[in-house]
């Protein structure tokens, strides 16, 4: 699904208020990580994140790169497990929502992944890979309606052009390719 890998700029909050920035060494271990993420070596970056002192392993931007490291070895509880630290530390940051989600959807949960967005789509009204990802789930349910729904709504909200090229590569939305193909024309 390409809606997880969206960019999250716009809808990330800001710094959680009461958590400090890291400071060195563990903020040169954090962009070190983000840097073999960046390469495609997820061994590597976890590597860096693992030299994070104990204290700052719960920090959200750890949390934010350990679930990147760990969707990327494809290590879906763990991803999931962070995600739900994520919503625990800042629920008002729509990110750990959709990952925890992504990850449910990944371990074949998607009717659950989808809940927990139905749950929280709305304090997010600028969140188009909320709605992008409501849509995939839905397709890939069979829920073919809602998922049109959803999707309109996340080229609302989001960058339409952007999303409807990556719509038509996304496999979660292959039934819905054709109707995806004629509302672009």
């Amino acid at each position: 699904m390409s809606g997880d890998t969206l960019d999250f700029a716009t809808e990330r909050g800001i710094l959680l208020s009461g958590m400090k920035p890291l400071q060195p060494p563990d903020s040169l271990h954090l962009d070190a990580a983000q840097g073999w993420l960046g390469l495609g070596n997820h061994v590597e970056a976890n590597a860096e994140l693992e030299k994070i002192s104990p204290g700052h392993k719960r920090h959200a931007e750890v949390l934010k790169v350990k679930w990147e490291i760990c969707a990327a070895a494809r290590k879906w509880e763990a991803a999931l497990e962070s995600a739900a630290t994520l919503i625990q530390l800042d629920p008002e940051d729509p990110l750990g929502w959709v990952h925890r989600s992504y990850a449910l959807h990944e371990l074949k949960r998607t009717a659950e992944a989808r809940d927990n967005l139905l749950r929280v789509v709305d304090k997010f009204p600028i969140s188009a890979t909320m709605r992008y990802n409501l849509a995939c789930y839905e397709c890939q349910l069979g829920r073919l309606e809602q998922a049109k729904e959803w999707l309109e709504k996340a080229f609302q909200v989001g960058d339409a052009r952007r999303m409807k090229s990556a719509a038509l590569e996304d496999p979660d939305l292959k039934p819905l390719w054709k109707h995806i193909g004629l509302a672009g024309s």
